[in-house]
């Protein structure tokens, strides 16, 4: 069966009854929406749009440089924040603040992140589009004690028994774990281009809650290539952590833990498929509002959320249209830019753009909305154009960047995965819950394969240590937000994409998962080793 006809009849079978006895009498609003989530509202009034000024988060300076790397140290704690005005939330943060710092480093040399752990729980942090060594990944077992656990809890947690926040672990096999207390170094070395990626914590069962209360910042890689463009830099090249949030009646988050205490994983039953939030943050603000100059702007999208898909769209749009000139996906550059009058942006996914202000009036206040919002969740933040028009050398080229192509033909291997919900398993990849150790793929070092993925309802998938590029989809080309180098897809109820991958530099075993992180908690993940 050529790969189109392959595509189609997987998107037709799994469109008949696999959705019904799947979803319930939920399928048709998921189907008309193609949105995945249950609203979690807030217990508190919400405060008006577009009062709080936008934050930028802090750089992280290295502690120390030597020849050839950077080293970093984060300390993970807990805070209490004013999110939302006059109102405390305890969070828990890298550094003491939500979103975290950002660690700005340079492609060729290597960047030492040191975490501690001063939360009252485990944690694991992956560098989400890092080109990273196996012990640094992230991988959920490996955990990070808080400081000060005994030699008892780290030996209990290397079974994963015991501790708090690891009940729901126990029975699977994690010989392979590797258990830290207090401190932890990551490696990243650094083989990439120029991208925006983001850290956030990846503990097994536990990446929502811990997501959901603060735990995720931006990781800025900068290259010659990228210098070399007139982009816009500076104060005009912002990072936008997009979120979405609900608050208890005292201010704290507010989650659907199936145990508040969170010592067993997962949500109750009506967020099995992912929670959504009725506060949109921004950077960690609500609703913000920012200043600009009739200029060019780059704009580093990142959602953030742990299920709510967007449709970001400028309101009012310049004349003309084509508000957002993509010009980077989760990878880094593109060939060339692509334009937009909106861009649709799944959990994790990452689309750089530039904005051209100078193209509205001044006094015009121009609203990011989400088109895939309604009431408070279909606004997201304010561009306030001012009179001040500087001169602004930035452009955005017809050609960017060189993009390798990877060539199907030369694929050595075709692999299946099948994202969807089982009836006895909770959330499946290939029909098997997620074990630890288990390998469902081994691909080899520098050799291109063919992955498949096929979807019962929506599942942004992603794919650690290398990115990928999209081929196909639905049997057709590749849909209008799928150009460049992707660690992050999103499928839509019944969709099925081809990608291409090459797994480079370094063996071990990596993750593949659904970036829903109600549905990730919930098993659906897989392990492959490259070899």
């Amino acid at each position: 069966m050529n790969r189109r006809r392959f595509l189609r009849v997987g998107a037709s079978v799994l469109g008949a009854g696999a959705l019904v006895s799947v979803a319930g009498p939920s399928v048709a609003r998921l189907l008309a929406e193609g949105r995945p989530g249950q609203l979690l509202s807030s217990e508190l009034d919400l405060p008006e749009a577009f009062r709080a000024a936008l934050p930028v988060p802090t750089v992280l300076q290295p502690v120390r440089t030597d020849a050839t790397a950077d080293h970093y140290e984060i300390t993970q704690q807990v805070a209490r924040l004013e999110i939302l005005p006059g109102v405390r939330t305890e969070a828990w943060t890298y550094g003491g603040g939500f979103p975290g710092p950002t660690v700005v480093t340079r492609s060729g040399r290597t960047a030492v992140v040191k975490h501690r752990n001063e939360l009252p729980v485990p944690s694991v942090t992956h560098l989400h589009g890092g080109h990273t060594p196996a012990d640094s990944d992230g991988y959920p077992v490996d955990l990070l004690l808080p400081v000060g656990s005994s030699a008892d809890a780290a030996q209990q947690a290397g079974g994963m028994a015991g501790m708090a926040g690891m009940a729901g672990m126990a029975g699977a096999d994690h010989a392979a774990a590797r258990t830290a207390v207090g401190e932890r170094s990551y490696t990243y070395p650094g083989k990439q281009r120029a991208a925006t990626l983001w850290y956030h914590d990846h503990r097994m069962g536990f990446t929502g809650p811990g997501v959901w209360r603060g735990l995720a910042g931006f990781h800025l890689v900068h290259d010659d290539e990228e210098d070399a463009l007139p982009l816009p830099r500076g104060e005009r090249d912002l990072p936008l952590m997009i979120t979405d949030r609900s608050f208890a009646a005292d201010g704290s988050f507010r989650y659907p833990a199936v145990d508040p205490q969170l010592a067993e994983p997962g949500v109750t039953d009506a967020y099995a498929n992912g929670v959504l939030g009725d506060v949109i943050l921004v950077n960690g603000a609500p609703w913000p509002r920012l200043d600009v100059d009739r200029a060019r702007y780059r704009l580093r999208l990142l959602n953030a959320s742990n299920a709510r898909l967007y449709r970001l769209e400028l309101d009012p749009q310049p004349p003309g249209g084509d508000a957002l000139v993509q010009i980077g996906s989760d990878g880094g550059l593109l060939a060339a830019p692509v334009r937009h009058d909106g861009i649709e942006i799944a959990p994790a996914e990452r689309f750089d753009v530039v904005v051209d202000f100078s193209r509205y009036q001044p006094g015009t206040q121009v609203r990011l909305v989400n088109r895939f919002g309604s009431g408070r969740t279909a606004e997201v933040m304010r561009f306030d154009v001012t009179a001040k028009q500087p001169a602004d050398d930035a452009t955005v080229p017809d050609r960017l960047a060189a993009v390798e192509a990877l060539d199907a033909s030369a694929a050595v291997a075709t692999r299946d995965f099948t994202f969807r919900r089982s009836r006895g398993d909770g959330w499946t990849i290939n029909g098997r819950p997620y074990k630890p150790g288990e390998s469902i793929a081994t691909p080899a070092l520098g050799t291109v394969e063919l992955w498949r993925f096929s979807t019962d309802l929506h599942h942004p998938v992603h794919v650690h240590l290398d990115h990928f590029q999209v081929i196909g989809r639905n049997g057709a080309d590749p849909g209008p937000y799928d150009a460049g180098w992707k660690d992050t897809v999103d499928l839509r109820p019944a969709e099925a994409v081809e990608v291409l991958v090459r797994f480079t530099d370094y063996a071990g075993a990596y993750m593949l998962h659904c970036h829903n992180l109600e549905h990730e908690d919930m098993a659906m993940m897989a392990d492959f080793t490259v070899r």
